[in-house]
């Protein structure tokens, strides 16, 4: 039942996304964008702390410290990426984080993943992939966009498996909410590369941006609180990596409601997004039964 939650998230994500790129067609630039779902973030976090926890000794104050270090510099990889190359060609690398979840869990946490799970995470990040290809897609800064993008998958996934590492100790109502926090903290750095709203520059996207940092902060809450309280890191990122098949159905049938011109895509990226769904699902498939 514990993997409700990051299919709730998938969801939520879509829905977050959607609005985020219409303020992004109204002029709000990515600096603004991150800057806004990380304080948004950081406060609805805060919602944890009934929950409970202690914190422990001062020597262990780094390990928040850090895991909320690293969803900052994994997000701003991931804004460098799209700012350097392509959708079609930064979307599906951060696809490869199911797979380092799982690598990183047998390092980190010294445990082993069953056969089945393996495959699942290789299905789910081939089924991204085929999800977001266009086949039109070129862009000569292709090789620094994949590294790029690398980083930013492999820094959500360090973040992922620290949490179950270390929030135990802690308690959710407290591990979580004090990362957040410092990320909240650390992401007023991007603050002198945000651009300034032009004069008489319309509301909408300020009303957009919001809404958008809203449902992902809303969705981070859900996916982050599961992994701390149930750990399953590896499946839970397999179940959540379905936000690829809901993001192509709400594109196709959606889209026009949000301003998305994605749907305008020709019958050849709709069949290889088809093949990704068909994957997605067989991943699902091994996780539940």
């Amino acid at each position: 039942m514990h993997l409700l939650l990051p299919l709730a998230s998938s969801v939520l994500y879509v829905l977050a996304v959607l609005f985020l790129k219409q303020a992004a067609t109204q002029g709000v630039d990515p600096w603004r964008t991150g800057l806004a779902c990380n304080g948004v973030t950081a406060l609805l976090f805060l919602c944890l702390w009934p929950l409970g926890g202690e914190v422990p000794a001062l020597a262990q104050f780094y390990q928040p410290v850090l895991v909320g270090l690293l969803f900052v510099v994994a997000q701003l990889f991931t804004f460098l990426a799209l700012q350097k190359g392509d959708v079609s060609v930064v979307t599906p690398v951060l696809g490869s984080k199911v797979i380092l979840v799982a690598l990183f869990t047998v390092v980190f946490l010294a445990e082993g993943v069953r056969l089945a799970l393996w495959i699942a995470a290789a299905c789910s990040s081939l089924g991204v992939v085929y999800l977001h290809r266009t086949g039109s897609s070129v862009h000569p800064h292709v090789g620094r966009t994949i590294g790029l993008a690398l980083l930013a998958a492999a820094g959500y996934a360090l973040f992922d498996v620290l949490i179950m590492k270390w929030a135990p100790a802690w308690g959710a109502g407290r591990f979580l909410p004090i990362a957040l926090l410092f990320a909240g903290l650390f992401s007023l750095g991007v603050l002198p590369l945000v651009r300034p709203r032009p004069a008489g520059g319309s509301q909408a996207g300020g009303r957009l941006l919001l809404l958008g940092a809203f449902f992902i902060a809303l969705q981070a809450l859900i996916l982050v609180y599961g992994l701390a309280l149930f750990g399953d890191a590896t499946a839970m990122n397999v179940i959540y990596s379905l936000r690829g098949l809901w993001s192509v159905l709400a594109v196709w049938g959606l889209g026009h409601w949000f301003a998305n011109r994605e749907r305008e895509l020709g019958a050849t990226a709709m069949k290889t997004r088809l093949v990704g769904a068909a994957l997605l699902c067989a991943a699902v498939g091994l996780v539940l039964f």
